[in-house]
């Protein structure tokens, strides 16, 4: 487990490439977001 290591995250890093053990930033879902907005939108209408 080193930096030729293609599973390992010092592997990835070495290499340039992501993957489940280094993941790119923003990498959240798009209707994750949507859905934060939704919530957001319903909590605003409530103490009405």
């Amino acid at each position: 487990m080193g930096k030729g290591d293609k599973r390992s995250r010092r592997g990835k890093v070495t290499n340039g490439s992501y993957g489940k053990k280094r993941l790119r930033k923003g990498s959240t879902p798009l209707f994750a977001k949507a859905e934060a907005a939704v919530v957001e939108k319903k909590e605003e209408k409530k103490p009405a």
